[in-house]
C-alpha cells in the first residue's frame, strides 16, 4: 500500500510539473482534436482559391512575382549589391527569406484578434474547443509559408548552383518558430475577444515593426548601440537563424537559438495558460 501511495505521489507531482512547466499539455490536447484540427484546416485551404482559373498556381505565383520584384527594386534600381550576380542573388534571397518569415507572423498578427468573433457562432452554439483555431490558423499561414519556402529553394538552386548542407538543420529553427507563432495567436485571441480595436491596432503596428526586423538588413549592418535593442524582436533573431541555415551555410550562434527557443517556449506555454484559465471570459463577451 505505501508503494502504491508513493508512486501516486510521484506520478502526481510528475504531472503538476509537466502541466505548470512544460508543454506537453498544449500539444497532447492539440493531438486529442487532431481530426478536427484537420478537417477546419482542410476547408480553409480548400475555399482560399476557389472558384479560381488558377487555383492552387496563386500560391506560387505570388512568391514568384514578389521575389522577382525585390531582386528588381532592390537590387539593380537602388544599386544594392553591384558586386556581380551572385551578390544580387545572395541579396535578393536574403530579403526573400526575412520576408518568409515576417510574413508568416504579420498574418497570424492580423488574423489572430478576429478568429473568436468569426466563429463565435459555431463556440456559442456547441462545445466547439476554441484553442484550436489558433492551432489551423497558424497551420494555415505555414502551408503558405511552406509554399513560398519552396520557391526559395528553387531559386537558390538555379542561382546559387547548389543548397548548404546546414539546411537539414532548419527544423530545428522552423519548430520553436512555431510554437511561438501559436503563442502569439492565442495571446492576441485573448485580447481580440474583447476589442475588435486590436486588429486596427496590429494593422498599424506590424507595418512599422516589420522595419524593426532585419529584413532588408542584417543585425551586422545595425549600429552596436542599438543590436541588444533588435535581439529583443524574436521575428528578427528567427530571421536571421533562417539566414544562416538556408542561405549562408554556417552554424547559428549557440547562444542566440538557445535565448530564441528559450524566449519562445516561454510564450508559448505563457499565452496557452493565459488563453485556457480565461477561456470562459472570453466566450462570454465575444
Amino acid at each position: 500500500m505505501a508503494d502504491v501511495a508513493l508512486d501516486r505521489t510521484s506520478t502526481g507531482v510528475q504531472g503538476e510539473f509537466a502541466e505548470s512547466f512544460g508543454v506537453i499539455t498544449p500539444l497532447r490536447r492539440a493531438w486529442h482534436f487532431r481530426e478536427l484540427i484537420r478537417a477546419v484546416v482542410r476547408r480553409e485551404l480548400m475555399a482560399r482559391f476557389s472558384g479560381s482559373i488558377l487555383g492552387w498556381l496563386w500560391a506560387i505565383f505570388g512568391p514568384l512575382l514578389m521575389l522577382s520584384v525585390y531582386t528588381l527594386v532592390f537590387s539593380n534600381a537602388l544599386g544594392i549589391h553591384r558586386t556581380g550576380a551572385p551578390g544580387v542573388a545572395n541579396y535578393s534571397l536574403s530579403i526573400f527569406v526575412g520576408l518568409i518569415a515576417f510574413n508568416l507572423f504579420g498574418e497570424l498578427a492580423y488574423r489572430a484578434p478576429g478568429l473568436l468573433h468569426e466563429n463565435a457562432n459555431i463556440i456559442k452554439k456547441s462545445i466547439f474547443p476554441s484553442e484550436t483555431l489558433a492551432w489551423t490558423a497558424t497551420i494555415r499561414a505555414t502551408v503558405y509559408g511552406g509554399i513560398s519556402f519552396c520557391v526559395l529553394l528553387l531559386f537558390e538552386l538555379i542561382l546559387l548552383h547548389g543548397l548548404p548542407p546546414t539546411i537539414l538543420l532548419l527544423p530545428f529553427v522552423l519548430a520553436p518558430f512555431f510554437l511561438f507563432l501559436l503563442g502569439i495567436s492565442w495571446f492576441l485571441m485573448a485580447l481580440g475577444s474583447f476589442t475588435r480595436d486590436v486588429m486596427h491596432l496590429m494593422a498599424s503596428i506590424v507595418p512599422v515593426f516589420m522595419f524593426a526586423t532585419p529584413i532588408f538588413y542584417t543585425i551586422d549592418n545595425v549600429p552596436p548601440n542599438l543590436r541588444f535593442v533588435l535581439r529583443l524582436n524574436l521575428v528578427g533573431d528567427y530571421v536571421e537563424l533562417m539566414r544562416d541555415t538556408v542561405l549562408v551555410g554556417r552554424l547559428p550562434s549557440p547562444w542566440l537559438y538557445l535565448g530564441t527557443v528559450v524566449a519562445s517556449l516561454i510564450i508559448f506555454r505563457s499565452a496557452y495558460r493565459f488563453y485556457m484559465r480565461y477561456k470562459s471570459v472570453f466566450v462570454d463577451v465575444i
